[in-house]
């Protein structure tokens, strides 16, 4: 249904800026600044209205200056938020959503100093800032079109995932519907496992044991051996868990001195898929990684790159409280007795609470998706989680009624990767909150030579059909699809639904 209450919109905006929000309850707002943005590709022109919350949380909301269908779209803020999205709401503006993005409250180049003895900033950062947000957001699309919004959505991946949960667990009346994508659900144990895989892949004088040739053999390893498990030998692993691939298989003897590892190597390989644990083997947190996401470590083991760079700022200013400061290195971490001074801080920023009644009741729902290859999160940490919400709710049957886990093979952090990663996830989201018409299968895209970043025109919604290079059905967990054995494997209805069982 189209809304539009105003005959010129486009005067409408320029007014924007005088409009007092300063008493708006629970969110006190300041406009900025607005002003029309003309249609350019797929994108029409709409009004872009900046401005913050008190007493710092900046957002821009896009306004469609015709043809609004009178509903609302929030974005999860990625990362450590610092900025506010550019072209996330290009497929809701397309699809005629008015959309919201906000910066988390403070402004950053992907550093956390802003954190450090602020206690405030990271209140809005963990949840406070995706509330208000979506209080300022609602209000000012009310006074715009002279109707407030029909829905509310979220959609956010990362630690716009966590957003995502965090909001049905702790504001269950804010969004009626909700796209969590590989969510940062424990922040610091996320980073913690990266560092595990960083470290035990070295000696103790820092040498690497495991080099990027080493994981890259390592890697080719898994995929070989488990690749065929969906029924098609495409290099891609349709479930990492069914997959019983030893690295103890690459050992070198005798007659075999390429393409094998070394006992050390083996040891050090089989510590990066257990995933962090004390000295005693206690395991500190629910996966390392996954079969087919090998180079997870290597990432993580550029200690003069990004992640030393984040990895230390978070627990330099934000992990620990209270916060050891720039002097703290990765170094320092003592993973016999450091784990057990998180728990301060993911008091406020974990998303691990099972308890959706409140959500559910309300009537919300949710879809929550994970890539297989994930570097940054693993996807068993959000398996994890959604069987002990399905633990809590009741069962199976009871969870699926409102939220969804869809596991993405061959898919990397939030999008890429060499499954297929592209999916409309708001339409079925739409659908499902609208019309009750709940996913029981969503169609994923990879477009050809995809490297995500680089083909943003291209993965706007309605993809052109000359740009996928093929596509997979994917199904709620713990479904998988399993090619049919006929029919072209680049298309989906050559595979079907099955629910996996242990292979070899």
């Amino acid at each position: 249904m189209q809304v539009e209450r105003r005959s010129d919109l486009s005067s409408t905006c320029g007014h924007m800026t005088g409009v007092d929000f300063s008493g708006l309850e629970d969110a006190p707002t300041q406009i900025l600044g607005a002003n029309i943005v003309e249609h350019q590709g797929k994108v029409p022109a709409y009004c872009s209205v900046a401005g913050y919350v008190a007493p710092q949380i900046g957002f821009e909301i896009k306004l469609p200056v015709s043809n609004w269908n009178g509903k609302y779209v929030q974005l999860g803020c990625g990362g450590w938020c610092g900025s506010i999205s550019g072209d996330g709401c290009d497929d809701a503006l397309i699809k005629n959503y008015a959309c919201m993005a906000t910066d988390g409250g403070h402004h950053s180049a992907d550093d956390l100093k802003w954190a450090y003895n602020d206690i405030g900033a990271i209140i809005d950062y963990a949840y406070r800032a995706t509330h208000v947000g979506l209080l300022a957001g609602r209000a000012i699309v009310g006074r715009f079109y002279d109707s407030e919004p029909s829905r509310s959505y979220l959609v956010g991946c990362s630690g716009g995932g966590r957003d995502g949960l965090l909001s049905a667990q702790r504001f269950p009346a804010d969004f009626d519907g909700i796209v969590a994508g590989a969510p940062a659900i424990n922040v610091t144990g996320g980073v913690m496992r990266l560092l595990w895989g960083a470290r035990v892949i070295r000696d103790q004088r820092g040498t690497l044991i495991l080099s990027p040739r080493d994981l890259q053999t390592l890697h080719t390893a898994a995929i070989n051996y488990c690749d065929a498990d969906d029924g098609l030998k495409d290099g891609v692993i349709g479930d990492p868990n069914t997959c019983t691939f030893d690295p103890s298989m690459l050992l070198c003897r005798s007659g075999r001195v390429q393409d094998c590892l070394s006992q050390k190597q083996v040891d050090a390989a089989k510590k990066v898929y257990a995933g962090p644990m004390t000295s005693t083997g206690a395991k500190l947190y629910p996966s390392g990684t996954s079969f087919g996401a090998e180079f997870s470590v290597y990432k993580a083991g550029e200690w003069d790159n990004d992640f030393e760079h984040w990895g230390s700022d978070l627990f330099r200013y934000m992990g620990f409280y209270p916060q050891p400061g720039p002097g703290w290195s990765m170094a320092d971490f003592n993973f016999n007795r450091d784990y057990e001074r998180l728990g301060m801080m993911e008091s406020l920023l974990t998303a691990t609470n099972p308890d959706l009644r409140k959500y559910k009741e309300r009537g919300g729902r949710m879809i929550l998706y994970h890539g297989w290859a994930d570097y940054l999160q693993d996807g068993n940490n959000t398996i994890d989680y959604y069987e002990t919400v399905t633990k809590t709710m009741g069962g199976l049957h009871e969870t699926q009624d409102f939220f969804r886990l869809f596991m993405l093979p061959g898919v990397d952090h939030c999008e890429g990767g060499v499954g297929a990663d592209l999916i409309d996830y708001l339409s079925y989201l739409d659908a499902w909150v609208e019309k009750g018409q709940a996913p029981d299968m969503m169609l994923a895209v990879h477009i050809k030579g995809d490297v995500a970043a680089e083909h943003h025109a291209d993965r706007l919604f309605p993809v052109d059909d000359a740009k996928i290079e093929f596509t997979r059905p994917v199904y709620p967990h713990p479904k998988q699809a399993r090619y049919s054995g006929f029919g072209d494997p680049s298309k989906a209805e050559s595979f079907r639904a099955v629910v996996p069982a242990l292979s070899h």
